[in-house]
């Protein structure tokens, strides 16, 4: 029976997974092909179907839920994930919740994400603004491919994507920039599940963890318009270096902590 399965399978899973029983169900909806919601509502009598098992081997190895079943929730968006992009995390959604608190009861009209990966921030944002539009960079063609498909399948033709090295030729300004880039310093130590699996290139940003910053920041002052904001999303130990570099740079910082009390966000603005 599917309750006996999701327990076994939870007991199974937590000595890697502190979200043990969470990662169990979202495996046996994704076998059973409907949504978690949909099996909890519908019961946990019925039987175990025959891919389950294969599916949790995989947990069992470490693979992100996220990649195993293809999909990840983020803000008010259902994203396509898999191999060759970052995972959207919870963390991230940080950086959308300080735009709304900028604008208010304004709206951006574009939106620029530097590091798009599969179009997380820009298209989170694209859904809360339906008038805006925007444009994502990333360096890697696979992490482009998924945006795309995103894009056609959340906002259409209001999502535009490049392939590019951060702001470099990227013209015009932007009402938002956002960016989530790589900030994990190249010896710091990951969970099995981050360091076999996701995407170096997405994780790690030289020995401090700051390469990309410097790379990002001197092009904001050009690419902000009046009253515009960039929000960058840091490591928690990051908040007075990244503000420092946004100062050097003329823009005033601000930074914001996430739900567990982090610092997770430097913000610019104009001085």
């Amino acid at each position: 029976m599917i309750g006996a399965a999701l327990a076994a399978a939870t007991r199974a899973l937590a000595p890697i997974s502190e979200t043990a029983r969470l990662d169990a169900e979202l495996l046996m909806a994704h076998a059973l092909g409907v949504s978690r919601e949909t099996m909890l509502l519908r019961g946990l009598d019925g039987e175990v179907p025959e891919g389950f098992d294969a599916l949790l081997r995989r947990r069992l190895s470490h693979e992100p839920i996220a990649y195993i079943t293809g999909t990840r929730a983020f803000w008010t968006i259902d994203l396509e994930v898999g191999p060759g992009v970052l995972v959207p995390r919870a963390d991230s959604e940080t950086l959308i919740e300080t735009a709304l608190h900028h604008f208010g009861d304004r709206a951006p009209a574009t939106i620029l994400d530097l590091g798009t990966g599969p179009g997380t921030l820009l298209l989170a944002a694209l859904d809360q603004w339906p008038q805006a539009r925007g444009l994502g960079v990333d360096a890697s063609e696979a992490a482009l491919a998924y945006a795309r498909r995103n894009a056609a399948n959340l906002t259409g033709d209001r999502a535009q994507f490049r392939l590019g090295d951060w702001a470099a030729g990227v013209e015009g300004r932007f009402d938002l920039i956002l960016s989530n880039p790589p900030y994990i310093g190249t010896d710091e130590v990951l969970p099995p599940e981050v360091r076999d699996h996701e995407p170096g290139e997405a994780l790690f940003a030289g020995p401090d963890g700051l390469d990309d910053y410097r790379s990002i920041i001197p092009d904001l002052p050009r690419l902000l318009a009046p009253q515009g904001i960039a929000i960058l999303e840091i490591g928690h130990t990051q908040a007075e270096a990244v503000s420092a570099l946004v100062e050097q740079h003329g823009l005033r910082p601000t930074v914001t902590n996430d739900l567990r009390g982090l610092s997770r966000v430097v913000s610019a603005v104009e001085l």
